[in-house]
């Protein structure tokens, strides 16, 4: 028996459910007490896309409030886990010859800390960010997923933090949404779909799925962690959704996690 440990996307949805209590929160902490502990986390956020592939190598990386008009509680919030240039190294050895800075400028920002605070509240974990390149193609950062796998086997928690439905335009900002947008759950359902029956292509390959997919994603920042997480998958292993809802009507909190705990390489079994 050899421990891989899982990828799991996570929808982090808007910044205050790092000071809730809520439905999505609570199955954040169960998420981390029934995980096997890592030994570090690669996180892959919305809310580092930039030009360019980096990698935080910073040993104490900084706590970054990326938004804005939210209470000062939010601001407040530390997330002080260390940082592991080795591992940074080791993501930028294995996704050569691609180039990759090492920054020791960025840290953690919200699409990391706001989760990971309740996944893991001690912050004692070592926490590295890769960026997400905003000028390369879908494909690319599936890609780097695939590439990125053997870190599962070595103790590394690969996370990916967005939301697979991402619409800000029709959030029901301090408005009472009852139903999210029957598009919001066509386009959930056709991609969970996707992910139980293994057809990583058209998942990659998103904007084909029509209008549901352009109203979902009218940005690929929140969609693509998705497909890093996506891109680690080994062939047969499980694809389960430990956290479901969708919050203001067009804002899906799927949790998305590949692969289970103590597997036996190559003996997997597909479930949904």
């Amino acid at each position: 028996m050899s421990t891989i440990l899982p990828a799991i996307f996570f929808g982090h949805g808007n910044p205050m459910n790092a000071l809730m209590d809520n439905a999505y929160t609570a199955a954040w902490r169960r998420i981390g007490e029934e995980t096997t502990r890592p030994r570090a986390i690669l996180s892959i956020s919305a809310h580092w896309f930039v030009p360019g592939t980096g990698v935080t190598i910073s040993t104490a990386p900084r706590t970054i409030h990326d938004f804005g008009g939210f209470p000062r509680e939010l601001y407040q919030v530390q997330y002080p886990a260390p940082g592991d240039p080795e591992l940074a190294r080791r993501v930028r050895s294995l996704l050569a010859p691609l180039p990759v800075t090492l920054d020791d400028s960025w840290g953690l920002d919200h699409g990391t800390w706001s989760v990971l605070t309740h996944v893991y509240p001690a912050a004692d974990i070592p926490i590295v960010q890769l960026s997400i390149d905003e000028t390369r193609p879908p494909d690319f950062h599936y890609d780097i997923g695939r590439r990125l796998a053997p870190l599962r086997e070595e103790g590394v928690l690969v996370v990916g933090s967005g939301n697979l439905v991402h619409n800000l335009h029709a959030y029901a900002w301090g408005r009472h949404m009852p139903d999210p947008y029957d598009w919001a759950v066509r386009f959930e359902r056709e991609a969970r779909g996707l992910l139980v029956s293994g057809d990583d292509r058209t998942l990659v390959d998103y904007e084909s799925l029509g209008r549901d997919a352009r109203l979902a994603v009218p940005t690929p920042d929140h969609y693509l962690p998705l497909l890093y997480v996506l891109g680690t998958r080994q062939t047969g292993e499980p694809v389960a959704f430990p956290v479901e809802g969708v919050d203001g009507g067009s804002i899906s909190m799927l949790a998305v996690r590949i692969g289970g705990e103590a597997v036996r390489a190559g003996q997997m079994q597909q479930s949904s």
